[in-house]
């Protein structure tokens, strides 16, 4: 179950054929043959991530920088707070995807990953963008570094470090099963979680550039917890050494602490004085999305109930659409962004 190998960078030995073809441990050439493709969903993705093409210059934030200094105290924190610990992820994400890339052995997943990672990057020059355009450079400094000081926020971003962490010591096929799932906590439940406070912003029509970043920034998340679902599903397929009863526990595990952990902050972070929202929403809607994660994979559900978006949330879905159309690939609706009217500002 340990055995990972490294993929080699130059195999003139590889396997060309695509039934040959795995996720981990195959013996790939690194060519990249868009007419041979053993996953046929890479196709569709990669189409769809390359249409999602934007840059955070493109959104009007003149608004933003008016109501941000007039933002209600619990507000105006939270607002500081959150996008600290979106901040954080993503810088996190761009520096470790390239470490998973090296071991998956798909060369059509690993253009997946490379798109992926250039996507989060972007992500981190938005939020500068945004921290940029709002406010001044020590108050930049300050919601940047946040995490330093704030008890609470370094816990959270400890979490998935640690796990990413233990994959760059140990390079065995069970820290890179934990490091996907990890993956698929933070793309599935922290950024989702992280989100709704900023349409909630929005539905109070307060910050509605910042909204619009965040709309453009969740549909590429919407991409990459795609990917990452479909990453697990194909590994269950070929390694289901990784994937026996006690260790599917083990994963369930991880998304619970990833859910409770969500919970608290959200507890900490938006309290009870947020006009809008209130840490019972904010809990029966992580444990939703914790629910939702784990039956997508075809593991048990963590909590009793929460099967459905909670009524009181259901602003959250709609607020998410970047576009006007379903951007939900779980849910298998039509998806069809164009760049001329994703630029519309339509909140």
């Amino acid at each position: 179950m340990d055995t990972l190998n490294r993929k080699a960078l130059f195999n003139p030995d590889g396997d060309t054929s695509v039934e040959m073809r795995r996720m981990i441990n195959g013996n790939t050439t690194n060519l990249n043959d868009f007419n041979n493709m053993k996953y046929a969903w890479v196709s569709d993705w990669y189409r769809q991530a390359m249409n999602n093409f934007w840059i955070p210059e493109e959104v009007n934030l003149s608004t933003d920088i008016k109501d941000y200094p007039k933002l209600l105290p619990p507000e105006r924190r939270a607002y500081d707070k959150v996008l600290s610990f979106l901040i954080f992820l993503d810088s996190m994400q761009t520096a470790n995807l390239p470490h998973v890339g090296e071991y998956i052995t798909a060369n059509e997943v690993n253009l997946c990953l490379a798109i992926q990672t250039y996507q989060e990057a972007v992500h981190s020059q938005s939020y500068s963008y945004m921290l940029d355009t709002i406010c001044d450079p020590q108050t930049r400094d300050e919601v940047l570094y946040q995490w330093k000081d704030d008890e609470h926020l370094l816990r959270r971003n400890t979490f998935i470090g640690e796990q990413y962490n233990a994959f760059q010591r140990e390079k065995s096929a069970y820290h890179l099963m934990k490091a996907v799932i990890a993956n698929y906590i933070l793309e599935g439940i922290y950024f989702y979680s992280g989100f709704m406070f900023f349409y909630n912003l929005g539905r109070n029509n307060k910050m509605p550039g910042s909204v619009q970043v965040i709309r453009y920034i969740n549909r590429d998340e919407n991409t990459h917890l795609w990917l990452f679902r479909s990453m697990i599903q194909e590994l269950k397929k070929e390694n289901p050494e990784l994937f026996t009863p006690e260790l599917v526990e083990e994963y369930r595990a991880m998304i619970r602490e990833g859910c409770e952990q969500e919970i608290a902050w959200g507890h900490y972070a938006i309290g009870d004085d947020m006009p809008g929202l209130t840490k019972q929403m904010v809990t029966d809607y992580v444990q939703y999305l914790g629910n939702f994660r784990c039956t997508s994979l075809g593991f048990e559900k963590l909590y009793e109930g929460h099967d459905k978006e909670p009524e009181s949330m259901q602003w959250v879905s709609q607020y998410s659409n970047a576009n006007t159309i379903k951007t939900d690939f779980f849910e298998a609706r039509s998806t069809a962004y164009a760049k001329s009217g994703a630029l519309v500002d339509d909140l």
